[in-house]
């Protein structure tokens, strides 16, 4: 199912820092640099991919000649990571570390006279508000609120922030219920949404807190949401790009779904709500707006807030478009319409320009709109895919990711768009290890339109030789396949064990037009299926493509789409391996949390009898096409999944099973739809390669 980009946020960094298990942790020992060995074979391993250091946010001091970073590094063998501050020269240069690697600090943001640095960090057992001086000097903690905070954010007027706050207890527990029974363990729900992602509902939310700061002290703390039922920022990512301060200080732009149980489950109507500071007041400002309405800026001036925008409710993957609310008349402007590309990571230069990425046709570029000329610019271009992006002055840093390269910072011309890399974290890796080489071929559909699909040979490809072949099919299914780089399911990876990877931009990815990723809704057996077999046809008469032993991978919508060609690839492939996929449409609609996912997606519910898309969705469920099944597969699962519920993947392991069908099952209590733990990770490298290599170079 998708997963929202929401880039390398505060989120990522504080779940990648929660293994350790002491009250404070300790500083751990990081020593990633490549073994002999390592340099010498030259191959790009699960090993070798957790030492890369994994750079996340950014920021630039007030006058735009220093940047601020952080940087997640990992110790597999204590499968543990740490998050440590970093700055370079924006001009180029060495980088400095800034702090230590004690648990993790991460979300720094400067005070308005660049000579302050403030910064999460659970280094004294809970995340709380830190600084140090702008040289990484004189450390100190400045909160210490029970439970930790989420997210922060210092209002520009520097006398306010806002935090957020998890476990926030509203709804009644069953202790609440039955105080006699202490010891229960009984879990009690009258609605839906019972669960959600990867936890199960517990009646605490997570809450926005407006308070006094004087650059010391957080006091006289307020819930905005007290009492409320919901979550703020959205659950399940709670990404804190939601909330954003006035330059005044006085108002608090900020998103919420207001809904709960079948309501919450069936919409994505989220909206923008601004709390006045002064009057304790708060304004739905998109009232009316029926689908995610998210990530809300104030102009300077404070008369407009730029925000993301949704049309369609109960449609995740719908065109985001960039709207502007005037704040003195309530008006409302879409200022990117005819730009057929969503937009992400909004932010203002002065009143008139607004800066945002866009995924475009494989890549994602940094962009700019003109505000009264609703104009749009793509100042970069190339084939990238830019993460995310810092501002101040006429200052522009980026992250950015390559096929071939992790998140690495660019300097970048505002006019011109060109770039120039400030950080080589991972260069002794590219240094000693052999990377694979991609190719962009544009493939014709069967019904003659042109589909980008990358082809990723191994390193030292050998056009006289003869490969095995994977195709990869892409989750979502709203996702981009291109120049982003996965830690998850890496195409370089792949391909370095000596296999040609096929990837597909099939019917219903994004970054090519709102048509073509709207296509696949409710027609999940139809083109899409006959894009990936255009696709996986075509490379395989490459001479140097062993179409003898050729194998089918994928996760999410992907694990479907294996688990569906298990039944119709008419001896395509030798090998499957589908990872948390949708196997029984009626019973996945049962059981998963979103409702509106699979009403947009299936076309509605499989008791819909008159409802000729969804009775099609459920007549061609994967299930259905067991009978078929001829080709040996591996599954994996997380316990932990509510989106696609793990007993999706049991059924499908007990399905192959009882035919006869060699079959595995790697299953992960600790894990839910991705895998992130390290040695979980490289397990899961390992059992994913291992198969492979057992069907598809048998021969070899």
């Amino acid at each position: 199912m998708k997963k929202l980009l929401i880039g390398i946020t505060l989120l990522g960094t504080l779940m990648s820092c929660t293994e350790t298990k002491s009250p404070q942790p300790q500083e751990l020992n990081i020593d990633n640099t490549l073994t002999d060995a390592e340099k010498s074979a030259g191959i790009f391993t699960p090993e070798v991919m957790w030492k890369m250091g994994r750079i996340g946010e950014q920021i630039l001091s007030p006058d735009g000649q220093t940047v601020i970073y952080t940087i997640t590094w990992y110790n597999l063998q204590q499968n543990k990571s740490t998050t440590s501050l970093y700055s370079v020269p924006f001009s180029g240069g060495e980088p400095t570390r800034l702090t230590d690697f004690t648990g993790c600090d991460a979300s720094p943001a400067y005070s308005t006279d660049g000579k302050t640095i403030y910064f999460l960090s659970n280094r004294s057992g809970s995340t709380q508000l830190w600084c140090m001086t702008a040289d990484g000097g004189t450390m100190r903690q400045l909160s210490d609120i029970n439970g930790g905070i989420d997210g922060y954010q210092i209002a520009p007027t520097a006398d306010k922030i806002w935090y957020v706050q998890s476990g926030i207890q509203v709804d009644p527990t069953t202790k609440d219920r039955h105080p006699d029974m202490d010891k229960t363990t009984a879990m009690i729900y009258d609605d839906i949404m019972e669960r959600h992602w990867d936890h199960w509902t517990d009646g605490s939310y997570s809450h926005i807190f407006v308070a006094d700061f004087n650059g010391e002290k957080i006091t006289n703390a307020k819930d905005i949401l007290e009492g409320e039922p919901y979550d703020a920022p959205l659950s399940p990512y709670f990404d804190t790009d939601e909330i954003s301060w006035s330059q005044d200080g006085k108002k608090l732009a900020y998103t919420c779904k207001k809904l709960s149980g079948a309501e919450y489950s069936v919409s994505t109507d989220s909206d923008i709500y601004v709390y006045d500071v002064e009057t304790g007041t708060t304004e739905n400002i998109t009232k009316g707006m029926s689908g995610y309405d998210k990530y809300p800026r104030y102009s300077p001036d404070g008369t407009m807030i730029a925000f993301a925008s949704q049309a369609r409710p109960g449609n995740e993957a719908d065109l985001v478009r960039l709207f502007i609310h005037d704040t003195r008349t309530g008006e409302k402007r879409w200022i990117n319409e005819g730009f057929d590309y969503s937009v992400e990571n909004l932010e203002w230069e002065g009143n008139e320009t607004i800066w945002f990425t866009a995924a475009i046709q494989g890549s994602a570029q940094i962009c700019q709109a003109d505000v009264a000329a609703k104009t749009i610019k793509e100042v970069t271009q190339g084939d990238q895919y830019y993460m995310g992006y810092a501002l101040s002055g006429d200052h522009l840093v980026g992250s950015r990711t390559h096929i071939h390269q992790a998140a690495e910072l660019y300097r970048i011309d505002k006019q011109t768009g060109e770039s120039t890399q400030l950080t080589f974290v991972n260069k002794e890796i590219y240094d000693h290890i052999k990377l694979p080489e991609a190719q962009k071929r544009w493939v014709k559909t069967t019904d003659g339109k042109e589909m980008l699909v990358f082809v990723i040979v191994p390193p030292d490809f050998d056009a006289n030789k003869k490969y095995p072949a994977i195709l990869y099919c892409s989750g979502g299914p709203q996702s981009t396949v291109g120049h982003n780089w996965s830690y998850r399911w890496n195409f370089e990876l792949m391909a370095a064990q000596g296999y040609v990877v096929v990837a597909p931009n099939r019917r219903g990815t994004t970054s090519f037009g709102q048509e073509w990723t709207d296509q696949i809704s409710g027609d999940y057996s139809g083109q899409n299926i006959r894009d990936y077999l255009s696709a996986i046809d075509e490379v395989a008469q490459e001479r140097w493509v062993d179409d003898e032993n050729m194998g089918c991978v994928g996760a999410s919508y992907g694990g479907y789409s294996c688990y569906y060609l298990m039944g119709h690839h008419n001896k395509r492939f030798k090998a499957f391996i589908a990872h948390c996929g949708m196997f029984n449409f009626e019973s996945m609609y049962g059981s998963t949390e979103e409702q509106f996912f699979v009403n947009n997606d299936l076309g509605g519910a499989y008791w819909e009898k008159d409802n000729a898309v969804a009775q099609r969705s459920y007549a061609n469920s994967p299930h259905k096409f067991v009978q078929n099944w001829d080709t040996p597969i591996l599954i994996f699962s997380g316990l932990n999944d509510f989106r696609i519920p793990y007993t999706e993947n049991l059924q499908a392991f007990h399905a192959a099973r009882l035919r006869g069908i060699p079959a595995r099952l790697v299953a992960f209590p600790d894990e839910a739809h991705q895998v992130f733990k390290p040695q979980n990770n490289v397990v899961w490298n390992r059992e994913f390669f291992g198969w492979l290599d057992k069907y598809l170079k048998a021969g070899q």
